[in-house]
């Protein structure tokens, strides 16, 4: 069965937006909190759309588990290293100013040891005092749009359906595409991908083994809550 982030690769960057108000967000954290940062690991980088966007004042390297993401990601971002890895068990032997997890990355974790996992990679790749930026969506975004109708996506010649079912702490986002094989005739390809739902509450539990909390946001410029769309934090990794 075919991988289903390479399944999504292809369609990835076309059916999302420009992640520009992420890499916004991500920029003005470096320059409150590390203005001084050159080294930025991403775990989960996916197809490089945000590292593409943080610039060329920065040494980058990206970590994604799915061959076809990367295949992208080495076209988009020529001058960043990517390595293919899982993010819960990668070990690179090195360090960095900031650590990634971004784009709900971490919910594709499907178990909370794997969440607890992710964090201390997150911690042994950190510098004393570098920073960790996570984001994730909360119960309140999976409630949302398990309650949409699907949304159907034209990419190329072929469509691209997508819907999600919630039944906590999972859920499934499943995918149909049709591809054009004429004309007249399509090809019908499924699969799904599932994320989990953690407490904030938990998360924050978890940072504390390594981290101090620098700053919590949701989606409305809040604090990041179960109900919010998405919650956003920023931990400093504490000394060694």
């Amino acid at each position: 069965m075919t991988d289903p982030y390479d399944f999504f690769a292809p369609y990835y960057d076309a059916i999302n937006e420009e992640p520009s108000e992420r890499i916004a967000l991500i920029l003005s954290y470096l320059e409150d909190h590390h203005p001084t940062a050159r080294r930025i690991l991403e775990l989960g980088c996916g197809t490089g759309a945000v590292l593409a966007g943080l610039g060329s004042g920065y040494e980058l390297v990206g970590v994604d588990r799915s061959s076809g993401m990367l295949e992208v990601a080495r076209r988009r971002v020529p001058t960043a290293m990517f390595h293919q890895h899982d993010i819960a068990t990668v070990q690179l032997d090195e360090t960095f100013d900031v650590v990634l997890c971004v784009c709900d990355t971490i919910n594709h974790v499907t178990t909370t040891e794997g969440w607890q996992q992710v964090i201390e990679r997150a911690a042994s790749h950190l510098e004393p005092g570098g920073l960790f930026i996570l984001d994730f969506n909360t119960r309140g975004r999976f409630l949302d749009v398990a309650d949409s109708t699907p949304w159907a996506h034209e990419v190329d010649d072929n469509t691209l359906v997508m819907w999600c079912e919630f039944e906590e702490p999972l859920a499934t986002w499943h995918l149909r595409l049709f591809e054009r094989m004429s004309d007249n005739q399509f090809r019908r390809h499924d699969t799904r991908i599932t994320e989990l739902s953690v407490p904030t509450s938990i998360v924050l539990d978890m940072l504390g083994n390594f981290f101090e909390l620098v700053t919590t946001s949701d989606t409305e410029g809040g604090i990041a809550n179960d109900a919010s769309h998405r919650g956003v934090i920023v931990a400093r990794r504490l000394a060694r």
